[in-house]
């Protein structure tokens, strides 16, 4: 008997970071014949965390172009994704979270009647603008999916409201924490020294682009010219929207250090070592709740409001600096978002999902 065929397709790097121990225990799998497609839709970013998991996919779609918009990537991902599906012909296809590629992937598996599991299933703002477009690109994957992993009860939750079926919802926790726990196992990192007063910021999000990114570096240099403590770690996103304004705003500051981006590892070294981080991400969230940092988030509402560790703070200028003046000054309001949350799992997500897999071809 053949075994069923699996087709893991991302194609972003944290997509990668979230699949990634996911891909390597199905390859080693003797009950599925596993294969990976990327899209490329971060090439450079993407091909660093596929090189520090030591994963070689199977097919490269290899579709990322200068000023490429959504329409563009997701009519490229179907046409360059059909073709590999009617070749491989797989019994099920893998889809992560809400990117294009993951919404692009599964209308092509749907276009050619295959089964889809989504995995980090159910995250919901309730606002199909927030965030853009990836609040709609998972509410669209629900209606499309066989199987939903969901990370959490609270994500379960929401998939039941929607009307999902209960048999086809499995809460698995979040991979994410699979693959933190898989490198600081490899890496293992020093904790930060006493005293320190290192903020991490990130900020990618296409919804802050622009005046967004303009208020958070104003809020950045009001902050060092008030607290000669505080030393800004800032790794800046590929995409030249984010790196002109910042460098052109920030770059020279004595206390703001502005790094290219870093592969995965390294960032989580960054995250340990951190006082605090001020970001926009998602998975950042997951992955600072495992870490015991507080975040301050640029965003008017998060997907992951089980967290008691982050504070919204959106990118008003005048915002953000209070909050983080706030928590330097104030031990116990720091201390009470600084504590170590197991809300997204144990390590083990990868291996739930690859049994629901088994389950679901009744091995």
């Amino acid at each position: 008997m053949s075994r069923p065929k699996i087709l893991s397709v991302f194609g972003t790097r944290p997509e990668a970071i979230k699949m990634a121990v996911l891909v390597k225990q199905l390859a080693s799998s003797r009950q599925f014949e596993a294969k990976v497609c990327v899209t490329g839709q971060h090439r450079q970013m993407l091909d660093g965390v596929l090189e520090l998991f030591e994963i070689e996919p199977d097919f490269d779609l290899n579709l990322m172009q200068a000023e490429q918009d959504l329409s563009d990537l997701t009519a490229h991902i179907l046409q360059g994704l059909t073709p590999i599906l009617k070749a491989f012909q797989p019994d099920f296809v893998l889809v992560h979270g809400d990117t294009t590629t993951a919404l692009a992937t599964s209308l092509a598996a749907f276009y050619q009647k295959i089964p889809l599991a989504h995995i980090e299933a159910g995250l919901r703002t309730s606002n199909l603008y927030s965030p853009f477009p990836e609040e709609a690109n998972r509410r669209l994957i629900s209606q499309l999916a066989h199987l939903h992993l969901a990370p959490t009860d609270q994500a379960r939750t929401h998939l039941l409201r929607a009307g999902i079926s209960p048999e086809q919802v499995f809460v698995t926790g979040n991979t994410v924490i699979d693959a933190l726990q898989t490198i600081l196992q490899k890496k293992p990192q020093n904790p930060p020294l006493a005293g320190s007063k290192k903020l991490l910021v990130t900020v990618h999000r296409r919804e802050n682009l622009g005046q967004g990114i303009d208020n958070l570096c104003q809020a950045l240099r009001e902050l060092v010219q008030t607290q000669p403590d505080l030393e800004i770690i800032f790794p800046l996103h590929l995409n030249p929207k984010v790196q002109a304004p910042v460098q052109q705003m920030l770059g020279g500051l004595s206390q703001v250090q502005l790094l290219p981006p870093q592969d995965y590892a390294t960032f989580l070294a960054l995250m340990q070592e951190a006082w605090a981080i001020l970001t926009d991400s998602g998975g950042i969230q997951e992955e600072a709740a495992a870490l015991g940092k507080p975040v301050l988030l640029m965003r008017e509402q998060t997907e992951r409001t089980e967290n008691p560790n982050v504070v919204l703070v959106g990118t008003d200028s005048c915002k953000i600096v209070s909050q983080i003046n706030r928590l330097l000054g104030d031990k116990a309001a720091y201390e009470e978002l600084a504590q170590v949350q197991d809300l997204y799992g144990d390590g083990r997500a990868s291996e739930r999902i690859v049994g629901v897999l088994e389950g679901y071809f009744q091995y």
